[in-house]
Protein backbone atom coordinates (compact mmCIF):
# COMPACT_ATOMS: atom_id res chain seq x y z
CA UNK A 1 0.00 0.00 0.00
CA UNK A 2 2.85 2.39 0.83
CA UNK A 3 4.42 1.82 -2.61
CA UNK A 4 1.06 2.34 -4.33
CA UNK A 5 0.55 5.65 -2.51
CA UNK A 6 4.12 6.75 -3.37
CA UNK A 7 3.61 6.00 -7.06
CA UNK A 8 0.26 7.78 -7.19
CA UNK A 9 1.70 10.84 -5.46
CA UNK A 10 4.65 10.93 -7.86
CA UNK A 11 2.36 10.51 -10.89
CA UNK A 12 -0.03 13.30 -9.94
CA UNK A 13 2.74 15.68 -8.79
CA UNK A 14 4.60 15.24 -12.07
CA UNK A 15 1.44 15.89 -14.12
CA UNK A 16 0.62 18.99 -12.04
CA UNK A 17 4.13 20.38 -12.65
CA UNK A 18 3.75 19.84 -16.39
CA UNK A 19 0.35 21.54 -16.47
CA UNK A 20 1.10 24.62 -14.36
CA UNK A 21 4.77 25.08 -15.30
CA UNK A 22 5.86 26.84 -12.08
CA UNK A 23 9.45 27.89 -11.72
CA UNK A 24 11.05 25.32 -9.43
CA UNK A 25 13.93 25.94 -7.03
CA UNK A 26 15.40 22.67 -5.73
CA UNK A 27 17.55 22.72 -2.60
CA UNK A 28 19.84 20.04 -1.24
CA UNK A 29 22.88 19.85 1.02
CA UNK A 30 24.13 18.23 4.20
CA UNK A 31 22.98 21.12 6.42
CA UNK A 32 21.18 24.41 5.91
CA UNK A 33 18.45 23.22 3.54
CA UNK A 34 15.48 24.37 5.60
CA UNK A 35 16.93 27.77 6.50
CA UNK A 36 17.78 28.33 2.82
CA UNK A 37 14.27 27.24 1.83
CA UNK A 38 12.76 29.81 4.20
CA UNK A 39 15.08 32.61 3.04
CA UNK A 40 14.51 31.86 -0.66
CA UNK A 41 10.74 31.74 -0.16
CA UNK A 42 10.80 35.08 1.67
CA UNK A 43 12.79 36.81 -1.06
CA UNK A 44 10.80 35.41 -3.99
CA UNK A 45 7.43 36.07 -2.32
CA UNK A 46 8.28 39.76 -2.40
CA UNK A 47 7.09 39.74 -6.02
CA UNK A 48 5.64 36.29 -6.77
CA UNK A 49 3.21 33.67 -5.46
CA UNK A 50 5.40 31.10 -3.75
CA UNK A 51 4.89 27.73 -2.06
CA UNK A 52 7.57 25.78 -0.22
CA UNK A 53 7.69 22.47 1.62
CA UNK A 54 5.47 22.18 4.66
CA UNK A 55 7.68 21.56 7.70
CA UNK A 56 10.12 18.76 6.74
CA UNK A 57 8.18 17.50 3.71
CA UNK A 58 11.30 16.89 1.63
CA UNK A 59 11.18 13.17 0.75
CA UNK A 60 9.29 10.84 -1.60
CA UNK A 61 6.04 11.57 0.25
CA UNK A 62 6.52 15.17 1.32
CA UNK A 63 7.77 16.54 -2.01
CA UNK A 64 4.72 15.52 -4.09
CA UNK A 65 2.35 16.49 -1.28
CA UNK A 66 3.87 19.99 -1.37
CA UNK A 67 3.34 20.14 -5.13
CA UNK A 68 -0.30 19.08 -4.69
CA UNK A 69 -0.66 21.51 -1.80
CA UNK A 70 -1.87 19.29 1.05
CA UNK A 71 -0.40 17.82 4.21
CA UNK A 72 -0.12 14.13 5.00
CA UNK A 73 -3.23 12.58 6.61
CA UNK A 74 -1.16 9.86 8.26
CA UNK A 75 -3.01 6.55 8.18
CA UNK A 76 -6.44 8.01 7.39
CA UNK A 77 -7.50 6.17 4.21
CA UNK A 78 -10.44 8.47 3.47
CA UNK A 79 -8.26 11.59 3.64
CA UNK A 80 -5.75 9.98 1.27
CA UNK A 81 -8.59 9.56 -1.22
CA UNK A 82 -9.38 13.26 -0.79
CA UNK A 83 -5.76 14.13 -1.58
CA UNK A 84 -5.90 12.21 -4.84
CA UNK A 85 -9.26 13.82 -5.61
CA UNK A 86 -7.67 17.28 -5.06
CA UNK A 87 -4.89 16.29 -7.48
CA UNK A 88 -7.42 15.23 -10.10
CA UNK A 89 -9.29 18.53 -9.72
CA UNK A 90 -6.02 20.43 -10.21
CA UNK A 91 -5.49 18.56 -13.47
CA UNK A 92 -9.06 18.86 -14.76
CA UNK A 93 -9.55 22.54 -13.94
CA UNK A 94 -7.18 25.50 -13.95
CA UNK A 95 -6.41 26.83 -10.46
CA UNK A 96 -5.64 30.53 -10.91
CA UNK A 97 -4.04 30.62 -7.46
CA UNK A 98 -1.51 27.88 -8.11
CA UNK A 99 1.94 29.24 -7.12
CA UNK A 100 4.25 30.76 -9.71
CA UNK A 101 7.28 29.44 -7.81
CA UNK A 102 7.83 26.21 -5.90
CA UNK A 103 10.75 26.21 -3.47
CA UNK A 104 11.43 22.55 -2.77
CA UNK A 105 13.83 21.18 -0.21
CA UNK A 106 14.99 17.82 -1.59
CA UNK A 107 16.41 15.64 1.16
CA UNK A 108 18.30 12.39 0.64
CA UNK A 109 19.38 9.69 3.07
CA UNK A 110 20.66 6.99 0.74
CA UNK A 111 22.03 6.46 -2.75
CA UNK A 112 19.29 6.66 -5.37
CA UNK A 113 17.02 9.00 -3.40
CA UNK A 114 17.74 11.99 -5.62
CA UNK A 115 17.05 9.98 -8.79
CA UNK A 116 13.54 9.28 -7.49
CA UNK A 117 12.85 12.92 -6.62
CA UNK A 118 14.12 14.12 -10.01
CA UNK A 119 11.62 11.82 -11.74
CA UNK A 120 8.90 13.85 -10.04
CA UNK A 121 10.31 17.31 -10.77
CA UNK A 122 13.38 18.81 -12.42
CA UNK A 123 14.35 22.25 -11.11
CA UNK A 124 14.97 25.54 -12.91
CA UNK A 125 17.41 26.48 -10.15
CA UNK A 126 19.42 24.03 -8.05
CA UNK A 127 20.90 25.16 -4.72
CA UNK A 128 23.63 23.06 -3.08
CA UNK A 129 24.26 24.41 0.41
CA UNK A 130 27.27 22.25 1.33
CA UNK A 131 28.68 18.75 1.71
CA UNK A 132 29.56 17.36 5.15
CA UNK A 133 29.61 14.15 7.18
CA UNK A 134 25.83 14.07 7.74
CA UNK A 135 24.36 10.69 6.70
CA UNK A 136 27.84 9.26 6.23
CA UNK A 137 26.62 6.05 7.88
CA UNK A 138 24.36 5.33 4.90
CA UNK A 139 26.74 6.42 2.15
CA UNK A 140 30.12 5.18 3.38
CA UNK A 141 32.16 8.11 2.07
CA UNK A 142 32.02 11.85 1.50
CA UNK A 143 32.55 11.28 -2.22
CA UNK A 144 29.33 9.24 -2.42
CA UNK A 145 27.41 11.92 -0.53
CA UNK A 146 28.70 14.55 -2.95
CA UNK A 147 27.88 12.40 -5.97
CA UNK A 148 24.27 11.92 -4.84
CA UNK A 149 23.70 15.59 -4.04
CA UNK A 150 25.37 16.74 -7.26
CA UNK A 151 22.65 14.88 -9.16
CA UNK A 152 20.34 17.81 -8.41
CA UNK A 153 22.68 20.15 -10.31
CA UNK A 154 23.07 17.71 -13.17
CA UNK A 155 19.29 17.29 -13.26
CA UNK A 156 18.56 20.95 -14.01
CA UNK A 157 16.19 21.82 -16.83
CA UNK A 158 17.69 23.23 -20.01
CA UNK A 159 18.76 26.80 -19.27
CA UNK A 160 18.83 26.13 -15.54
CA UNK A 161 21.25 27.71 -13.09
CA UNK A 162 23.30 26.01 -10.35
CA UNK A 163 23.76 27.96 -7.11
CA UNK A 164 26.54 26.72 -4.84
CA UNK A 165 28.25 27.62 -1.56
CA UNK A 166 31.81 28.15 -2.79
CA UNK A 167 33.25 28.25 0.75
CA UNK A 168 32.60 24.54 1.25
CA UNK A 169 35.82 22.55 0.84
CA UNK A 170 34.09 19.84 -1.19
CA UNK A 171 32.49 22.30 -3.63
CA UNK A 172 35.30 24.69 -4.48
CA UNK A 173 36.00 23.13 -7.87
CA UNK A 174 32.44 22.20 -8.72
CA UNK A 175 32.41 24.48 -11.77
CA UNK A 176 34.66 22.01 -13.57
CA UNK A 177 31.99 19.31 -13.17
CA UNK A 178 29.08 21.36 -14.52
CA UNK A 179 27.84 22.28 -17.97
CA UNK A 180 25.35 24.88 -16.72
CA UNK A 181 25.58 28.49 -15.55
CA UNK A 182 26.95 28.68 -12.01
CA UNK A 183 26.39 31.40 -9.41
CA UNK A 184 28.27 30.90 -6.17
CA UNK A 185 28.03 32.61 -2.81
CA UNK A 186 30.10 32.82 0.35
CA UNK A 187 32.43 34.85 2.54
CA UNK A 188 35.64 34.26 0.60
CA UNK A 189 36.83 36.48 -2.27
CA UNK A 190 35.78 35.25 -5.68
CA UNK A 191 32.15 34.49 -4.80
CA UNK A 192 29.58 36.14 -7.08
CA UNK A 193 27.39 36.94 -4.05
CA UNK A 194 29.86 37.93 -1.36
CA UNK A 195 29.32 38.80 2.30
CA UNK A 196 32.13 40.61 4.09
CA UNK A 197 32.76 42.52 7.30
CA UNK A 198 30.33 40.42 9.34
CA UNK A 199 29.48 41.98 12.69
CA UNK A 200 27.38 40.02 15.17
CA UNK A 201 25.58 42.11 17.78
CA UNK A 202 25.40 39.57 20.55
CA UNK A 203 22.47 38.90 22.88
CA UNK A 204 22.76 40.47 26.31
CA UNK A 205 20.34 41.30 29.08
CA UNK A 206 16.67 41.74 28.17
CA UNK A 207 16.22 39.94 24.85
CA UNK A 208 12.84 41.55 24.17
CA UNK A 209 14.10 45.12 24.30
CA UNK A 210 17.68 44.85 23.01
CA UNK A 211 18.63 44.37 19.37
CA UNK A 212 20.74 41.36 18.49
CA UNK A 213 21.58 39.98 15.08
CA UNK A 214 24.13 40.51 12.35
CA UNK A 215 25.06 43.22 9.91
CA UNK A 216 27.42 42.86 6.96
CA UNK A 217 28.30 44.28 3.57
CA UNK A 218 26.89 42.54 0.52
CA UNK A 219 28.97 42.76 -2.63
CA UNK A 220 27.59 41.91 -6.08
CA UNK A 221 28.95 42.96 -9.47
CA UNK A 222 31.02 45.73 -7.94
CA UNK A 223 28.22 47.24 -5.85
CA UNK A 224 28.31 47.13 -2.04
CA UNK A 225 25.13 47.25 0.05
CA UNK A 226 24.74 47.16 3.85
CA UNK A 227 22.48 44.38 5.18
CA UNK A 228 20.98 43.99 8.66
CA UNK A 229 19.41 40.69 9.81
CA UNK A 230 17.67 41.00 13.20
CA UNK A 231 17.73 37.85 15.32
CA UNK A 232 20.26 36.05 13.13
CA UNK A 233 23.28 34.89 15.12
CA UNK A 234 24.90 32.27 12.91
CA UNK A 235 27.05 32.24 9.81
CA UNK A 236 24.94 29.34 8.52
CA UNK A 237 21.87 31.61 8.43
CA UNK A 238 23.85 34.27 6.58
CA UNK A 239 24.81 31.60 4.04
CA UNK A 240 21.10 30.89 3.60
CA UNK A 241 20.36 34.55 2.92
CA UNK A 242 23.17 34.66 0.36
CA UNK A 243 21.72 31.61 -1.39
CA UNK A 244 18.34 33.34 -1.50
CA UNK A 245 19.80 36.47 -3.07
CA UNK A 246 21.68 34.33 -5.60
CA UNK A 247 18.41 32.66 -6.60
CA UNK A 248 16.68 36.03 -6.89
CA UNK A 249 19.30 37.62 -9.14
CA UNK A 250 19.32 34.50 -11.31
CA UNK A 251 15.64 35.25 -12.01
CA UNK A 252 16.51 38.91 -12.72
CA UNK A 253 15.05 40.30 -9.50
CA UNK A 254 16.47 43.70 -8.57
CA UNK A 255 18.82 43.11 -5.65
CA UNK A 256 18.26 46.54 -4.12
CA UNK A 257 14.50 45.94 -3.98
CA UNK A 258 15.03 42.83 -1.87
CA UNK A 259 17.35 44.13 0.87
CA UNK A 260 14.52 45.70 2.84
CA UNK A 261 12.45 42.51 3.04
CA UNK A 262 15.36 40.66 4.67
CA UNK A 263 14.58 42.31 8.00
CA UNK A 264 11.53 40.00 8.12
CA UNK A 265 13.57 36.81 7.96
CA UNK A 266 12.61 34.21 10.56
CA UNK A 267 15.11 31.55 11.55
CA UNK A 268 13.32 28.16 11.76
CA UNK A 269 12.94 26.55 15.18
CA UNK A 270 15.98 24.77 16.54
CA UNK A 271 18.49 26.55 14.28
CA UNK A 272 20.57 28.88 16.44
CA UNK A 273 17.59 30.61 18.04
CA UNK A 274 18.08 32.80 21.09
CA UNK A 275 15.58 31.98 23.86
CA UNK A 276 15.27 33.46 27.37
CA UNK A 277 16.13 30.87 30.00
CA UNK A 278 15.18 30.50 33.64
CA UNK A 279 17.15 32.51 36.20
CA UNK A 280 17.69 35.27 33.64
CA UNK A 281 19.92 33.15 31.42
CA UNK A 282 20.34 32.99 27.64
CA UNK A 283 19.74 29.77 25.71
CA UNK A 284 21.10 29.17 22.23
CA UNK A 285 18.76 26.56 20.80
CA UNK A 286 20.41 24.62 17.96
CA UNK A 287 18.58 21.36 18.61
CA UNK A 288 17.13 20.60 15.18
CA UNK A 289 20.05 18.38 14.19
CA UNK A 290 23.79 18.06 14.54
CA UNK A 291 26.99 17.22 12.70
CA UNK A 292 30.65 17.99 13.45
CA UNK A 293 30.65 20.86 10.96
CA UNK A 294 27.52 22.58 12.28
CA UNK A 295 28.62 22.06 15.89
CA UNK A 296 31.95 23.75 15.22
CA UNK A 297 30.10 26.78 13.81
CA UNK A 298 27.84 26.92 16.87
CA UNK A 299 30.86 26.74 19.19
CA UNK A 300 32.57 29.54 17.28
CA UNK A 301 29.57 31.75 17.93
CA UNK A 302 29.49 30.81 21.62
CA UNK A 303 33.15 31.74 21.89
CA UNK A 304 32.47 35.17 20.40
CA UNK A 305 30.19 36.07 23.33
CA UNK A 306 32.23 37.97 25.88
CA UNK A 307 32.16 36.80 29.46
CA UNK A 308 31.02 39.45 31.84
CA UNK A 309 31.53 39.07 35.58
CA UNK A 310 29.73 36.02 36.91
CA UNK A 311 28.69 34.77 33.46
CA UNK A 312 29.51 31.19 32.57
CA UNK A 313 29.30 29.29 29.32
CA UNK A 314 27.79 25.81 29.31
CA UNK A 315 27.40 23.42 26.38
CA UNK A 316 24.76 20.68 26.41
CA UNK A 317 25.46 18.35 23.50
CA UNK A 318 23.77 15.15 22.40
CA UNK A 319 24.98 12.38 20.12
CA UNK A 320 25.73 13.25 16.49
CA UNK A 321 24.11 10.37 14.63
CA UNK A 322 24.57 8.78 11.19
CA UNK A 323 28.31 9.49 11.06
CA UNK A 324 29.28 5.87 10.40
CA UNK A 325 32.96 5.14 10.86
CA UNK A 326 33.64 8.86 11.41
CA UNK A 327 31.60 8.86 14.64
CA UNK A 328 34.40 8.48 17.19
CA UNK A 329 36.70 10.90 15.40
CA UNK A 330 33.94 13.44 14.83
CA UNK A 331 32.83 13.46 18.46
CA UNK A 332 36.40 13.69 19.77
CA UNK A 333 37.04 16.56 17.37
CA UNK A 334 34.24 18.50 19.08
CA UNK A 335 35.61 17.69 22.54
CA UNK A 336 39.06 18.88 21.51
CA UNK A 337 37.57 22.12 20.19
CA UNK A 338 35.70 22.76 23.46
CA UNK A 339 38.89 22.27 25.47
CA UNK A 340 40.39 25.28 23.68
CA UNK A 341 37.43 27.56 24.41
CA UNK A 342 36.30 29.41 27.53
CA UNK A 343 33.55 26.86 28.25
CA UNK A 344 32.94 26.17 31.95
CA UNK A 345 30.83 23.00 31.89
CA UNK A 346 29.94 20.24 29.45
CA UNK A 347 26.68 18.29 29.67
CA UNK A 348 26.47 15.27 27.38
CA UNK A 349 23.53 13.10 26.31
CA UNK A 350 23.80 9.68 24.69
CA UNK A 351 26.42 6.96 24.40
CA UNK A 352 28.29 8.38 21.40
CA UNK A 353 28.70 11.75 23.09
CA UNK A 354 31.06 10.13 25.60
CA UNK A 355 33.70 10.63 22.92
CA UNK A 356 33.13 14.40 23.17
CA UNK A 357 34.08 14.11 26.83
CA UNK A 358 37.12 12.00 26.01
CA UNK A 359 38.26 14.53 23.42
CA UNK A 360 37.80 17.39 25.87
CA UNK A 361 39.75 15.64 28.64
CA UNK A 362 42.55 14.80 26.22
CA UNK A 363 42.70 18.52 25.39
CA UNK A 364 43.03 19.47 29.07
CA UNK A 365 39.40 20.07 30.12
CA UNK A 366 38.67 19.31 33.79
CA UNK A 367 36.74 16.02 33.91
CA UNK A 368 34.96 17.17 37.09
CA UNK A 369 32.93 19.58 34.98
CA UNK A 370 31.75 17.01 32.43
CA UNK A 371 28.36 15.40 33.15
CA UNK A 372 26.86 12.47 31.25
CA UNK A 373 23.19 11.49 30.82
CA UNK A 374 21.15 8.93 28.90
CA UNK A 375 18.11 11.12 28.21
CA UNK A 376 17.81 14.77 27.18
CA UNK A 377 14.99 15.50 29.64
CA UNK A 378 17.14 14.19 32.49
CA UNK A 379 19.97 16.45 31.35
CA UNK A 380 17.58 19.41 31.28
CA UNK A 381 16.50 18.82 34.88
CA UNK A 382 20.15 18.64 35.94
CA UNK A 383 20.89 21.82 34.01
CA UNK A 384 18.15 23.63 35.94
CA UNK A 385 20.21 23.20 39.09
CA UNK A 386 23.53 24.18 37.51
CA UNK A 387 22.40 27.40 35.82
CA UNK A 388 23.03 30.80 37.35
CA UNK A 389 21.96 34.30 36.36
CA UNK A 390 23.74 35.57 33.27
CA UNK A 391 24.88 32.14 32.02
CA UNK A 392 24.84 31.35 28.30
CA UNK A 393 23.95 27.77 27.38
CA UNK A 394 24.32 26.19 23.93
CA UNK A 395 22.10 23.15 23.38
CA UNK A 396 22.57 20.94 20.33
CA UNK A 397 22.21 17.32 19.19
CA UNK A 398 20.98 15.09 16.40
CA UNK A 399 17.27 14.71 15.82
CA UNK A 400 17.11 11.26 17.42
CA UNK A 401 18.47 12.59 20.74
CA UNK A 402 15.62 15.13 21.08
CA UNK A 403 17.65 17.84 22.83
CA UNK A 404 14.65 20.18 22.55
CA UNK A 405 13.33 18.32 25.60
CA UNK A 406 16.25 19.71 27.57
CA UNK A 407 15.50 23.20 26.26
CA UNK A 408 11.90 22.92 27.44
CA UNK A 409 13.12 22.17 30.98
CA UNK A 410 15.18 25.36 31.17
CA UNK A 411 13.35 27.91 29.01
CA UNK A 412 11.75 30.82 30.85
CA UNK A 413 8.35 30.32 29.24
CA UNK A 414 7.77 26.58 28.70
CA UNK A 415 4.10 27.24 27.93
CA UNK A 416 5.31 28.73 24.63
CA UNK A 417 7.29 25.62 23.68
CA UNK A 418 4.91 24.70 20.84
CA UNK A 419 5.54 28.11 19.27
CA UNK A 420 9.30 28.23 19.83
CA UNK A 421 10.80 24.73 19.84
CA UNK A 422 11.32 22.20 17.10
CA UNK A 423 9.35 18.90 16.88
CA UNK A 424 6.35 20.04 18.92
CA UNK A 425 3.62 18.40 16.86
CA UNK A 426 1.47 15.75 18.53
CA UNK A 427 3.21 13.05 16.49
CA UNK A 428 6.65 14.04 17.86
CA UNK A 429 5.58 14.74 21.43
CA UNK A 430 4.29 11.16 21.75
CA UNK A 431 7.71 9.75 20.81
Amino acid sequence: MKKIVMRLLAFFANKIIKKYQPKVVGITGSVGKTTSKEAISLVLSYQKKVRSNFSNYNNEFGLPLTIIGLKSPGKNFVKWLLIFWKAIILLLFKDKNYPEFLVLEMGIDREGDMDYLLKIVRPDRAVLTNISHSHLEYFGSIDKIKKEKMKLLHGLKKGGVAIVNSDNDFLRNVKEELKVLLINYGFKPGAHILARDLNFVLPDGDLKNNFYGVNFKLEYKGSVVPVVLPGVISKSSVYSVLSALAVAVSFDFNLMDLIGCLKNIKVPAGRMNVIPGIKNTILIDDTYNSSPESTLLALDFLQSIKKRQGRRKIVALGDMLELGNYSEEGHQLIGGKISKLDVDEIILVGERSRDIGRGAIAGGFDKNFIFQFKESGEAGLFLQKRMSEGDVILLKGSQGIRMEKAVKEVMAEPMKSTEILVRQSEEWIKK
